[in-house]
């Protein structure tokens, strides 16, 4: 039995450079189908086309044109599999010459426009090859296909989309520019780079794994197919490279609000997760960390002399378990004030200051006495002096969950000004902390 490969076929690839050199070639010549027309019915003309696209792949150019009703429609199919990746282009689109660049748009792909907040999902639309101009025809052209029943049924809607289809328009005008979004989970997709194989400024190219569900629309698993699920690190690197946002309530006023979650690697030390809840309504905000790690096998004790006003830029993990003394103020915030906190040394500063006197119910009304605001104040006012540098005082972190972090501005080296004290947890502590189970680690029977 021979084997056809591709060289052997009309004398070589049946895939052809798009270019003019292809244009003058005879044997490359599109092969003709009649087929029905899905607008009237009757039998048009599809003609397929093998091209390769320079710097990219092969792909099947598929134009459709009827003589009976003019319909006409042009598609693209990749001649190649699914790649190993998903694909994402970012294109700032700054001259008239951007608008001409070739945009190859597989069905599965994503087309976004951030500034007018425009979307193309994924599957709406068949696959096409055009230019970066011919996309925003396209969007507009079905934007406006089904205005005719809008303006009869809902004129409001129909008046909405006019105005968005003349921002559309207005694109083409290239008043400041835009950024268009093509993200594609198969990985088939494609914007022209001009400068080829020369790096182009204006475009990114990046490429990330799909997830399960990418993996169902695409058909590369069973919607049933749950026996394949991504190792727990692919999840942690999915984190690490998006913010997830989830529906909650305002902690002040309790309406409807949003908090944003992020897993963050703080340098030196270990992965937290941070979470922050912004309230539209009384624009409450909070800041709140958690451990990204389990509880260590012994508990941490951070001292830090303050000597320097620079000193007051250090970041500061404070964890939910951690409390926080000022010796020299004689000042002790047990476990759980405040919670989790990933802020400077400043911010704490200012935390501890809004928890004792801003947001201290007994500062105000009938509670408060003079002596009591006296030395409120006079605490608030030593506060002040010790972020402005005009203090020395000791900091210390004791955490008995070992999830406390203060920054090391000297690391790799040792910081001269910070002490790390590891310690054996009492019984009492690992009562707080729910670690009743004798085998533990960093156990301490009570005596």
């Amino acid at each position: 039995m021979s084997v056809i490969s591709e060289e052997n076929v009309r004398g070589g690839s049946v895939f052809k450079d798009i270019g003019a050199a292809a244009e003058d070639d005879d044997d490359w010549q599109p092969t003709e189908i009649e087929s029905m027309c899905m607008n009237c019915h009757l039998n048009g003309t599809t003609r397929l086309l093998l091209t390769k696209i320079p710097f990219f792949k092969e792909i099947i150019v598929s134009s459709f044109s009827c003589d009976h009703c003019d319909f006409s429609n042009t598609e693209i199919q990749s001649a190649g599999r699914i790649q190993e990746e998903g694909v994402c282009y970012t294109l700032r689109v700054k001259t008239k010459l951007d608008l001409n660049r070739e945009v190859v748009k597989a069905d599965s792909a994503t087309a976004r426009i951030p500034e007018l907040d425009f979307e193309i999902p994924p599957f709406t639309q068949k696959g096409s090859l055009s230019t970066v101009e011919g996309l925003l025809d396209r969007a507009a052209a079905g934007l406006e296909q089904d205005q005719a029943a809008r303006r009869a049924g809902d004129p409001d809607v129909a008046d909405k989309i006019d105005e968005f289809i003349q921002k559309l328009n207005k694109l083409r005008e290239m008043g400041d520019g835009f950024t268009l979004v093509i993200e594609d989970p198969s990985g088939n997709s494609f914007v022209e780079n001009p400068a080829a194989p020369l790096k182009d400024e204006a475009l990114s190219v990046s490429r990330f794994k799909r997830t399960v569900q990418q993996d169902t629309q695409l058909g590369l698993r069973a919607d049933d197919d749950l026996g394949e699920e991504p190792a727990a690190g692919d999840d942690l690197e999915a984190m690490r490279n998006e913010v997830l946002v989830f529906g909650t309530n305002c902690p002040e006023c309790n309406a409807p609000a949003s908090t944003n979650m992020k897993l963050v690697q703080i340098p030196h030390f270990k992965e937290v997760i941070i979470m922050a809840t912004n309230c539209d309504s009384c624009g409450h905000r909070t800041n709140e960390v958690k451990s990204g790690g389990a509880t260590e096998k012994l508990g941490t004790k951070i001292t830090l002399r303050v000597t320097d006003p620079s000193d007051m830029t250090r970041d500061v993990l404070k964890s939910e378990t951690c409390g926080v003394l000022i010796p020299e103020l004689e000042f002790e915030l047990g476990m759980g004030a405040l919670g989790g906190k990933f802020t400077t040394l400043e911010g704490l500063l200012k935390d501890i200051k809004d928890l004792t006197i801003s947001r201290n119910p007994f500062v105000c009304g009938d509670s408060s006495t003079t002596d009591r605001m006296e030395k409120l104040q006079q605490f608030g006012e030593k506060l002040d002096k010790i972020a402005a540098g005009e203090m020395e005082v000791s900091f210390v972190l004791d955490d008995p969950a070992g999830n406390s972090y203060v920054q090391n501005v000297y690391a790799p080296d040792p910081d001269p000004e910070m002490t790390i004290e590891k310690y054996t947890r009492s019984f009492e502590q690992n009562e707080d902390l729910g670690l009743n189970d004798m085998k533990t680690e960093g156990y301490q029977e009570e005596k």
